[in-house]
C-alpha cells in the first residue's frame, strides 16, 4: 500500500514563488513527495542531506552554474548503491535551449510555460527509467557480493594449503565450493546485463496491451466512425429480419429506384433486388410462423456489459491510468502509450466487453457464453499480462433489456468447465419478462432446418448505428467516453434491442451446431431459435466478421448449469 515514505521524492528549483507553489501542488496531487527551493545553493544543500529520485531545475537560475549543480547531482551516488537522481531542466521556448539543456547532461528538458499533463508524463517516464536503474544496481550488488565471496574463498584456500599439506580432501571440497561460487557470480552478472532489456520490454509490452484494450477510455471520433460504417452496411445489406410485407415493399422500392438510376448505380440496385427476392422466397416457403414468434422473444434477450479491471497480484492494488482525477485524460509516456500506475487518482484501467444473454430460468437466470462472463478465458491477447503478475477480475456486470431504460445488475452464477457456457443471475427488480422455451433434446436441432438468431453483434457501435449521425454524436459527447453513461443514454432512447438474422442449420455435431445466420463479436451468448419458437442452441460468435459459417452450442449442454443453484 502507498504511504508517504514509499512515494518518489522530487526536489524542484523554481525562481518564481507563485510558480513554485503551483509546481509543488501539482506534484503533490500526482502522489509525489515534493519540495521546491528558490536558489541553486539551497538545492546543493538539499542534495547533501537527501537522495531524491528526480530533480527539476530552473535553467534561468543556474546559468553558468548549471554544470556544477548537475555534477553535484551525478556525484551524489558515487558512494551510494542508489543511482543518481534523474534531471529535467525547465528552459525557455526556443528549440536551441532544449538542445543546450540536454548537452549539459540533463535527462530531459521541458519548455516554459509548462503544461501540467506533459510535465507529469515526462516525470513518470524518467522515474520508470530510474526504477529500472535501481533494480540493476541491486542485482549488480548481488553479483559483486558473489565476487567478494569467491575472492574470500580463494584466499581461504591459499591459507589452508600453507597450513596443512595433508588436507587434500578439504582442498578438493573448497575448490568445489569456489567453483560453485564462480558459477553463481557469472549467473548474477548475466542477470545484470539481461535485466535492463527484459524490464523495459515487459513495461512497454504491458503498456501497449493495455493501450489496445477495448473500451476503457473511448475515443468519440473512432466510435462515431465505426457507427457510420455499420449504418451504411445495414442500409445496404438490411441484416435485420423482415416480414413478408416489408420485403415486398422493399422490392417495390428498389424497382422504382432502378427505373431512374444511372448506370453507375444500376448494378448495385440489381444486386440488392436479387437478395431481397431470394429472402422473400425463403419467407414464403417457411411461412409466417417464425415471424410471429419474434416479438415475444426479443424482450427476453439482453445486452450484457461486462467491465473488467486489472489487479497487481503482489500489492493487491488495481491498475490506474496516471492522471489528475478519474475524469481526466491519461498521461502519455514518450512512446505515446498511457502511463499505468498502481492506485492513484486517474481513471481505472478497464476493458469493456459486450455480449448477449437470454432469460432461460426463473428469478433472472440468464444463459450466455463463458468467454462473456469471464472475458480473459482463452483470451490470447491478455495472456502477456498474466505473465507479469497482473490478474483480470470482474468490476461490474450490467444487463439491458429492450424497452426498459434501466441497467440491471448481474453476477456470475455458474461456469461450465466443459463448454463455453455460463449462467448469470440478473436482479430483475420489478421487470417482468418471459422465460424462453428451451428444447434440450438431441432431436432439437436438425441439419437443413431454418433458424433465427438474436444478438447484439458488434456491440456499442451497432447500437449507435441505429440512430442518425447527429443523435449518435450527441450521445457519445454527453457520455464523455464513459461506456456505462453511453449505454444509459441509448437505453433512455429505447435504442437497445437485438439484431435479428435468419438462416439454416448446416450440421449438428455432439458439442456444436453449424449455421449460416450472420453474426459477429458481441453476438456471443445469443439464442438460436427454431421454427417452433424454442431455443436449440447458444451462439459462440468468435469471428470478427461473417465468413459463411458460424457456430453454436446445443442448449442441452446448459442444463447442468441451470439445474445447479450454487454460486460461482
Amino acid at each position: 500500500m502507498d504511504n508517504k515514505d514509499s512515494r518518489e521524492t522530487i526536489i524542484a528549483l523554481e525562481a518564481d514563488p507563485a510558480a513554485r507553489d503551483a509546481l509543488v501542488a501539482a506534484l503533490g496531487e500526482a502522489g509525489f513527495n515534493a519540495s521546491a527551493l528558490g536558489t541553486s545553493h539551497e538545492v546543493s544543500e538539499a542534495l547533501r542531506n537527501n537522495t531524491p529520485d528526480l530533480v527539476l531545475l530552473d535553467a534561468s537560475i543556474l546559468n553558468q552554474g548549471a554544470r556544477e549543480v548537475l555534477a553535484t547531482i551525478r556525484g551524489a551516488s558515487a558512494t551510494s548503491a542508489s543511482p543518481s537522481a534523474r534531471v529535467i531542466l525547465m528552459v525557455g521556448s526556443k528549440a536551441e535551449e532544449r538542445s543546450a539543456a540536454l548537452d549539459l547532461g540533463a535527462d530531459d528538458a521541458i519548455s516554459r510555460p509548462w503544461d501540467q499533463q506533459e510535465l507529469l508524463s515526462r516525470i513518470h517516464a524518467q522515474l520508470r527509467a530510474h526504477a529500472v536503474e535501481k533494480e540493476l544496481r541491486r542485482r549488480l550488488g548481488i553479483a559483486e557480493d558473489s565476487q567478494k565471496f569467491a575472492q574470500t574463498a580463494f584466499e581461504a584456500l591459499a591459507v589452508t594449503e600453507k597450513m596443512s599439506s595433508d588436507a587434500s580432501s578439504l582442498d578438493r571440497r573448497l575448490k568445489i565450493g569456489v567453483t560453485a561460487a564462480l558459477v553463481l557470480m557469472a549467473a548474477m552478472a548475466g542477470t545484470y546485463f539481461l535485466f535492463a532489456h527484459s524490464a523495459q520490454t515487459k513495461t512497454n509490452q504491458a503498456n501497449k496491451i493495455i493501450a489496445q484494450l477495448e473500451g476503457g477510455l473511448l475515443k468519440q471520433e473512432d466510435l462515431i466512425a465505426e457507427a457510420r460504417k455499420l449504418r451504411a452496411a445495414q442500409n445496404s445489406e438490411t441484416p435485420i429480419l423482415m416480414g413478408k410485407d416489408a420485403l415486398q415493399q422493399q422490392a417495390t422500392d428498389l424497382k422504382s429506384k432502378m427505373a431512374t438510376a444511372g448506370s453507375d448505380q444500376l448494378a448495385a440496385l440489381q444486386t440488392q433486388l436479387a437478395d431481397t427476392n431470394a429472402r422473400l422466397k425463403r419467407v414464403e416457403q417457411q411461412g409466417d410462423a417464425a415471424q410471429n414468434l419474434i416479438p415475444a422473444d426479443v424482450d427476453s434477450v439482453c445486452l450484457l456489459h461486462v467491465s473488467v479491471a486489472f489487479m497487481d497480484q503482489k500489492s493487491g492494488q488495481r491498475l490506474h491510468y496516471s492522471g489528475l482525477d478519474a475524469h481526466s485524460d491519461p498521461l502519455l509516456d514518450s512512446d505515446g502509450n498511457p502511463v499505468i500506475v498502481l492506485g492513484g487518482r486517474g481513471p481505472e484501467v478497464r476493458m469493456d466487453v459486450f455480449g448477449t444473454g437470454f432469460l432461460a430460468g426463473a428469478n433472472g437466470r440468464v444463459v450466455t457464453n463463458r468467454h462473456v462472463a469471464e472475458p480473459w478465458w482463452k483470451n490470447d491477447d491478455l495472456s502477456p499480462l498474466t505473465s507479469q503478475d497482473v490478474q483480470a477480475q470482474i468490476s461490474s456486470i450490467r444487463a439491458y433489456f429492450p424497452g426498459d431504460p434501466r441497467a440491471f445488475s448481474a453476477e456470475i452464477q455458474n461456469i461450465s468447465n466443459d463448454t463455453d457456457l455460463a449462467t448469470m443471475a440478473v436482479d430483475m427488480q420489478n421487470l417482468k419478462r418471459p422465460v424462453l422455451s428451451l428444447d434440450p433434446s438431441k432431436e432439437g436441432a436438425q441439419p437443413g432446418e431454418p433458424i433465427i438468431l438474436m444478438g447484439y453483434a458488434t456491440g456499442l457501435a451497432a447500437l449507435l448505428a441505429r440512430t442518425d449521425e447527429d443523435t449518435a454524436e450527441q450521445i457519445t459527447k454527453s457520455g464523455g467516453g464513459d461506456v456505462s453513461e453511453i449505454l444509459n443514454q441509448l437505453a433512455t432512447r429505447n435504442l437497445i434491442h437485438p439484431l435479428i438474422t435468419q438462416g439454416h442449420i448446416g450440421d449438428v455435431l455432439p458439442t456444436e451446431i453449424v449455421f449460416d445466420a450472420q453474426t459477429t463479436s458481441g453476438g456471443s451468448g445469443g439464442p438460436l431459435i427454431d421454427e417452433q419458437g424454442k431455443v436449440v442452441g447458444v451462439t459462440v460468435a468468435v469471428l470478427k466478421g461473417f465468413g459463411g459459417s458460424n457456430f453454436g452450442i446445443p442448449i442441452r449442454l446448459s442444463q447442468p448449469l441451470l439445474a445447479s443453484t450454487s454460486s460461482h
